[in-house]
């Protein structure tokens, strides 16, 4: 059973299972703490959400990079995941909590690209710094 797991193939593809389902359920939380349908408004052509949720996409996938890169176990890879992902939801409320003129969530469901841009931004710039410390 441990020539299985030492497989590259069998190894690559236990990542990848992982890191989907990782997304699937990191997303789930992100659309619980924001306050629009992310794929509603993904379907209507809001463009606003489409990068804020896309930076998301980018910013979970670019932390399991440094993990999957960084640790050698599956559970240490998750692990660390799940770690660099609490940091990037911290840093989505950081941003919310540092524009006090505007709410972030209620701008970008009205569709204001600057906002989801910078979003997006966010999310990815953070990815690279959260990935750099778990390495």
């Amino acid at each position: 059973m441990n020539q299985f797991w030492e497989n590259e193939y069998v190894h690559s593809a236990a990542n990848f299972s992982v890191v989907i389902l990782c997304m699937i359920v990191f997303l789930a939380i992100f659309e619980l703490v924001t306050k629009y349908k992310n794929w509603e408004q993904i379907k209507n052509g809001n463009i606003a959400v489409a990068f804020a949720t896309g930076g998301k996409i980018f910013g979970i996938a670019n932390i399991f990079h440094y993990s999957i890169n960084q640790h050698d176990s599956l559970f240490t890879m998750i692990g660390w995941g799940i770690f660099g992902f609490f940091l990037l939801l911290v840093g989505y409320f950081i941003f919310e909590f540092l524009t006090p003129k505007f709410k972030i969530d209620e701008e970008i469901e009205k569709d204001n690209r600057a906002v989801g841009f910078i979003s997006m931004a966010i999310s990815i710039g953070l990815s690279f710094v959260i990935g750099a410390g778990i390495s």
